[in-house]
């Protein structure tokens, strides 16, 4: 019986891994002209895969002439003399080294949360009971717009939590905010010009120059997007975040929001995305009210996801849209699956309906709260003490600690990195030219950080920038 090593966990498929070893073997003279192959069905039990594995491997290999299928036969190797022309033969893999140990005692970074906050328990029994209760049609193709269940409840949560007002057939459920934001792009269409907030999520930028749309950079000042700017550009599309801009953590302000509004309702094909990506966590005041509660003639499409709330490895976001744009929707991809597993669709809309969401988030809004105060008491009690100040500590889950010690930005950045920390400038997140950067000024994401390891995280910033 031939054995060969397949590597489940490679890039290359098993199929042409078997393919290419036998090949080899062929090659070589180990499998010598006219012999017989193993039947497909014990080839793949000995070698622990699919039928199909082994039945597409000596498929691949008849096309190319290495082997002949005789009926009612099986598969024999072709006379030495017949056989095409020598391919080069797949260098053998490097061995895999481990990976390095991080460089980095404690990592500043903002698109992470705190995996230990996940409620395993609670999810784990909603799962049980979403197998019980749907059981087989679970592995149904489910609506392209998502399950109507968790479309129902997270229209309820709008409702309840944002004050936005929207049914269920405006909801569309989708793996995180690459997918969504590229789908918005496909729907509104690639010629036509986006603004984008600058400074604001690199990632972005790059979502719409992998899709062939144009974008303009839009600066922000004190009220939010500059509205001077994008009534300059040519944008017919903005996109936004109001409630708490990242990484400024600018409150748009509510004459900002209406002129906005103003600018949207001025051309049929106008619109705003409003990207909500934080809101539960607001410290200081009730939650800022979204800028599509206001929408009174239907310009805003709403975008929020469950990364920071719940975990960004759950892949499930959602828009909400106008409903001028849904027949536009249905007509090009009312045909497609949703692409978030119903599984999860399902459990996710038990933990809204259960009051499980409100709980959960009620509840690591108090610890990132705690964590907030920590940092900063941990910086006011450094030897940074009177050199430094900061901002956007009112949401979000980061803040801007602007340095006043006669470092720039790059040797705040070498100098804290030399003493074990790594800390985030500011002006990496500026589209374009960084020259509107406030000087000397770094990003602190707390969520991934115990608040017990925040002290020790500042003992060694303050080593570093003292």
């Amino acid at each position: 019986m031939l054995t060969y090593h397949l590597d489940h966990n490679a890039k290359l498929p098993l199929y042409e891994q078997l393919y290419r070893a036998i090949r080899h073997d062929i090659m070589t003279g180990q499998l010598a002209g006219g012999e017989q192959l193993p039947a497909k069905r014990p080839l793949s039990a000995h070698l622990r895969v699919s039928q199909i594995t082994v039945e597409t491997a000596y498929g691949q290999l008849a096309a190319e002439g290495y082997i002949r299928a005789v009926p009612r036969s099986g598969y024999f190797v072709q006379q030495v003399d017949t056989l095409p022309h020598p391919l080069p033969t797949m260098p053998p893999s490097a061995p895999v080294s481990p990976a390095p140990s991080p460089p980095f005692a404690f990592d500043f970074k903002t698109n992470v949360v705190d995996t230990d906050c996940f409620p395993f328990s609670i999810w784990a029994r909603l799962s049980r009971a979403v197998l019980t209760d749907y059981d087989r049609s679970l592995l149904l193709e489910a609506a392209s717009q998502g399950v109507l269940a968790l479309r129902e409840q997270i229209r309820r949560y709008l409702y309840a939590f944002r004050g936005i007002s929207v049914e269920p057939d405006q909801i569309i459920v989708g793996a995180g905010s690459e997918y969504l934001v590229t789908l918005l792009i496909q729907l509104l269409g690639r010629k036509r010009t986006y603004a984008i907030e600058t400074p604001g999520y690199p990632k972005l930028g790059q979502i719409f120059e992998a899709n062939d749309a144009a974008t303009v950079p839009i600066p922000l000042d004190a009220d939010g997007l500059c509205f001077e700017s994008l009534c300059a550009s040519n944008a017919s599309v903005a996109y936004l975040t109001p409630s708490h801009h990242f990484p400024l953590g600018v409150v748009t302000s509510a004459a900002r929001r209406m002129a906005l509004l103003r600018w949207a309702n001025e051309a049929e094909d106008r619109y705003l995305i409003e990207d909500d990506y934080d809101s539960e966590f607001r410290f200081v005041s009730r939650p800022i009210p979204a800028l599509k509660e206001l929408d009174h003639n239907d310009r805003v499409i709403y975008h929020n996801t469950f990364a920071k709330s719940l975990a960004p490895s759950l892949r499930i976001g959602y828009i909400a849209l106008p409903r001028s744009l849904l027949p536009i929707y249905q007509a090009r991809f009312g045909s497609y699956a949703s692409t978030v597993p119903v599984f999860e669709q399902y459990t996710l809309a038990r933990f809204l309906e259960t009051g499980s969401f409100e709980r959960h988030v009620n509840r690591i809004r108090n610890l990132y709260k705690a964590r907030l105060d920590t940092l900063l008491n941990a910086l006011a009690q450094s030897s940074l003490a009177g050199r430094y100040h900061v901002s956007g500590t009112e949401a979000g889950l980061h803040l801007l600690l602007h340095m006043e010690n006669g470092m720039n930005e790059q040797q705040l950045i070498a100098s804290a990195a030399a003493k074990g920390v790594r800390v985030y400038g500011l002006s990496s997140y500026y589209i374009g030219t960084s020259a509107a950067c406030p000087p000397a000024t770094v990003l602190l994401g707390y969520a991934g950080i115990p608040s017990e390891q925040l002290t020790a995280a500042v003992d060694a910033l303050a080593q570093a920038w003292g």
